[in-house]
This record gives C-alpha cells, structure tokens and sequence, in this order.
C-alpha cells in the first residue's frame, strides 16, 4: 500500500473556530453583526472568479435575510463592452493571450455604482448585503468584509463542468471550455489576485467554497496566523492529478490512486498558483490557495533575492509526467524569454527538465536536433503533418536519447522535445507553464475529442536549430558533478542549464544530511527510498515525514535543515533532487 500523501496539511495552533455549513455561516455572520451598534449594516461578501454565485448568494440570502441584496455584477458595464475590453488579453487563440494589466474596477460603471450606493444609504436600519466578485469594490464601505477563495483547479474542473462565468459576462455554456480557462489564466485571476493583495489584511472572514456541499468559513486572522506559522517549517501543497490523451499507469501504482481512472497523465505536486494549501484547525480543515502564501509573506517564503527578482511569484514548478503504458508526449518547444516578454505579457519563461522517476527498457526521450538538420525541411514535414494529416517522422529530425531512472535531462527553453511512452519524470521547471508550443502530437486527439491545438508559427520563432546532438550531449544530458561528501552522504550537482537560473542539487545518503537554504526558497523531493523526515538542528519546527515521491517546500526564512532515511528506510540508502534558484549572473 501506498504511503503517498495525497491531502497533506498544515496543523495549525491556537483556539480558531471554524463554522461548517451555511446555517453555522450565517449565524456567524450574524453573531458578529450583533456586536455592531443599531443602524445600517453592510456585509461584503467578496468571491474569487469561480465561486458557484447561485448557490452560496441564495444560501446566504436565505438566512441571514438581508433589508436589501446588491449584486455587483449588475453594477458593470454591458457584457459587449467588457468583452471588447478585455479582447486584447484573451485575443482570438485558442490557447495564449496577453497578460492583462487591467484592475476590478475597470469592469464597473461609476454611473452604476453610484446608484447602488445611494440605494444601500436609503436603508437607515438593517442589513444590506452585497455578494459578488468586486463586493468590496461596488460597497465602498462596509462593517463586515467576508472573502471567499477559490483554489484553481477547483475553478478549473467547475470550468469543464460549464458551472461558471468568467468575471463580468455570462459564458459558462460556450462550447470549448478551455477558453474559459484560457480567459481565467489571462484575465479574471490577475484581476482578482490584485483585488485580494489588497484585502487580506482587511478580511473578517474567510469562506472556503471548495468542496460543494461542505462550505467552511473561518475567521480571517485565523488565516493570516496560519499562512504565517506555515513558512516556519517545510510544507507540502495539495497535488492534483488530472488525465491526458497520453496519460499512463504508474502513479495508480505507485501512489495509491483511483484504479478506475483510465489513466493519469499529470500530477501538479508543487505549482502554488495552481495548488491549494490545507490548514487544518483543530479537526477542521480549510483549504486556501497556496498563492496566498506568496501573497502573505513573499520575503520570508522566497527569500530576498528571489523577490526582489520576481516580485510576488513562485518561481519553481515541480510536476509529474506519466507515459507508462501510455504514449509519447507533444513534441515541443517553449518561448525565449525575450519572445514570451514581447507576445504574452510574461517576464521570465518556461525553461524545464526532465528527472527520470522511472522508466521500462528502450523508453527515450526526444530532446534537441539531428546533426544536418535542415530547417526548411523539418518546418515544411511539420506542416504538411498539421494541414495534410501526414505522420511526421520525428525521428528523422530530433535526437532521441535512452532514458533510465535517475537520469536528467535539461531543456532550456527553444529546445525541442518530448517524453517518450514508458517513463515516469519529475518535470523541475520554472513556473510559467501553459507556453508550450506544440510542433507535433503524432496525430491524435484530446480527451474532448478534438484536435489538441499545434503552434508551429509560434514555436519556428524560437527553436534553437544550433541545439544538435553533440551540443546536446554535451550541455543537456546527465551533467552529474559530485560538490561535496561527508559520512554517509554524498551532494550531486545535476544542472540545469547556464541558461536557466534554476539550480538543481541530488543528495544521497544513509545517515542525516545538513541543508541550508541560503536565503532563498527550496523545493525537494524524495526520489528514492521508502520515508524520509525533515529536522531543525534548534528544534525551531516539528519534525515532518516525508514518502517515496512526494514533494516539499522549505521556505527560505527557514534556515538550517536535516534530511535524513526514516521509517523503514532506516540504515537504506535514500535520495533527494533540491531545487533552488541561484544567484549566478
């Protein structure tokens, strides 16, 4: 049976009542009111982009029975105007926009606005709720401010299910919802992570949403003690899993999931924009967008030189690729950085690799270009395989290498390749990840059954056609270096690239292995052996376990830490990959 812990989380300590159900909820939410002297009395109950607004507004509404509902989204302008405002952004491609610039308050109608607070001070005595995305913008003024999150996968699976509207239109029944996505990625989540920066520190409540029929809310200085005692010690994000047309069968295996599932392509294990964080009170836990953590403390998460480089991101992505009994990745190729600056609105890009988890006999990985590759040939076979329905022959034109477990493969961005079927890879990237360029998908269709959307105008923009085999072997493949050793360990420099400015760092060991993390955030994970755990030389956290594959965060305030075999890996020899971003120029 699988160790592999799929719902970690954080304890939090202190006395923090949590409400459950919207009978708990509203009485809350009244209770507090009672505190506040006679007169007008203003709840904003703020929703983050995916929110089910009919259901949590009626609920609410229902019980709490408010003199007068404002609802914001009938304070914007029409639907024609926001969707010429917002075209820019979301453009007319299927997959990539522009990152926008625009606040909340550029969806609503001053006129509107106005009105809705004139009608909310026509009420001398009572409750005035108003519920929505941009409550706190529409109210202006308010005694009681609830904030209801939303993780983005949750936002994601309701977008397959056509439950939601993107911000400010009414759109969830469009036919492709990955244009829902797509408006999302672009649009209605920079939107609403401006708007919540701001209110974080301003929020009396907040209401976790997540899981359907189970609404939670817990007070907001609840939140902001437990985002802060979650950066004193390592931590792991909730990883989701999701299928893909390529998808295979070793995380059933290996990490204990649903046997059913026809297949699991990805597991997100460590993307805090995308992944939730559980804190648990008491016996109750209440999830969070791990963002939030950037958010709260971006100094003490990611340590100064990573924030003064990239503002309020998390800049380390680690993710599972499954192609056991499946089939081969995408052939691929990411943007330069200078290209994805100038097309998409995004400062730095998706340099990758691939660390080899596993992998069955004669599995490859398609990474950099033949020698004498022609580019004209090459373009004019990949279009004459997306026009015409011909096979391209990949082989004929990128460099395949064998891949075994515990090989690293490092892709820096403008180099092709792809995954091949049989191999399970930690994929250890920087953040930005929905820029791929598709080149070439061995013609078959998504899980929707329809064509999965090639880029090869965007990625002939940026392939690096000097990139072939010797330079390939030479600069990408296994670039193992032992730095240091001491009793019962052994610390491996594994890459990445000089031209990616993350640094990864392999240790094995029988006996504890003291880390430190210079100031600047770490990710591991454990790569081999059954259990390990985590320790502070000055006992300054509790210890934390962790199992076979699973991924951890050490934030960077967080100093020294001990890694050592645990468990029945006691006395076996165990294995880490640390990722870090380095300081080199």
């Amino acid at each position: 049976m699988s160790e592999f812990t799929k719902f970690p989380y954080v304890q939090i300590e202190g006395n923090f009542p949590v409400a459950k159900g919207w009978d708990e909820i509203s009485a809350q939410i009244m209770g507090s009111l009672s505190r506040i002297e006679s007169g007008r009395k203003v709840v904003a109950v703020e929703y983050y982009q995916g929110v089910l607004e009919e259901d949590a507004t009626l609920s609410l509404i229902s019980r709490i029975e408010p003199e007068l509902v404002i609802l914001p989204k009938d304070c914007m302008w029409p639907e024609e105007k926001i969707r010429e405002m917002v075209y820019p952004d979301v453009t007319d491609d299927r997959i990539f926009g522009h990152m926008t610039s625009l606040e909340i308050d550029s969806f609503f109608d001053p006129g509107r606005v106005a009105n809705a607070r004139k009608k909310i001070e026509s009420v001398p005595n009572g409750l005035v709720l108003v519920i929505g995305t941009g409550a706190s913008i529409v109210a202006g003024r308010y005694d009681l401010l609830v904030y209801a999150d939303m993780a983005r996968w949750e936002i994601q699976l309701r977008m397959r299910e056509h439950l939601v509207d993107n911000v400010g239109v009414n759109n969830r029944d469009i036919e492709d919802w990955s244009l829902l996505y797509k408006q999302g990625y672009f649009v209605d989540w920079r939107v609403c992570d401006r708007l919540k920066k701001k209110l974080m520190k301003k929020w009396d409540y907040v209401l976790d949403t997540n899981d359907r029929n189970n609404p939670k809310m817990v007070a907001g200085n609840a939140v902001t003690e437990g985002l802060s005692q979650a950066l004193k010690s390592p931590f792991s994000v909730v990883p989701f899993f999701d299928p893909g047309p390529w998808g295979g069968q070793w995380m059933k295996e290996h990490l204990g999931l649903d046997p059913d599932v026809e297949n699991y392509a990805w597991c997100f294990n460590c993307v805090p924009e995308e992944n939730s964080l559980l804190m648990r009170f008491g016996n109750t836990t209440v999830e969070v967008p791990s963002i939030n953590l950037v958010f709260h403390d971006p100094g003490n998460l990611l340590g100064g030189y990573v924030y003064r480089r990239f503002g309020e991101e998390f800049p380390i992505r680690f993710d599972y690729l499954d192609t056991f009994d499946g089939g081969n990745l995408s052939l691929q190729v990411h943007p330069l950085t200078e290209y994805i600056r100038e097309k998409f609105g995004v400062q730095y890009t998706q340099d990758e690799s691939y660390y080899m988890m596993d992998a069955r006999p004669g599995a490859l990985v398609y990474l950099g270009l033949k020698d004498g590759v022609k580019p004209e040939v090459m373009l004019s076979e990949l279009e004459a395989a997306q026009n015409n329905g011909k096979l391209f022959d990949a082989g004929k034109h990128v460099e395949t290498w064998q891949a075994k477990k515990h090989d690293h493969f490092l892709i820096p961005a403008g180099t092709v390749h792809c995954s091949g079927k049989n191999s399970m890879v930690l994929e250890i990237s920087a953040t930005p990840y929905i820029f791929t360029f598709k080149l070439w998908d061995w013609g078959r269709l998504g899980l929707d059954g329809r064509p999965r959307p090639i880029n090869i105008e965007h990625g002939k923009n940026v392939i690096q056609w000097n990139r072939t085999t010797g330079w390939t072997r030479d600069n990408l493949v296994n670039r193992f270096e032992t730095v240091a050793q001491g009793d019962g360990w052994r610390e491996e420099r594994t890459g990445l690239h000089e031209f990616e400015f993350i640094e990864t760092r392999r240790h094995w060991f029988r006996k504890p292995v003291l880390h430190e993390t210079g100031g600047t955030v770490n990710v591991l994970n454990l790569v081999e052996g059954d259990e390990a755990v985590v320790k502070s030389p000055s006992r300054s956290f509790a210890p934390f376990i962790v199992h076979y594959a699973e991924t951890f965060i050490v934030p960077a305030s967080v100093g020294e830490y001990v890694v050592e075999p645990h468990g029945i890996s006691e006395g076996k020899e165990c294995a880490t990959i640390k990722a870090y971003v380095h300081s080199r120029t």
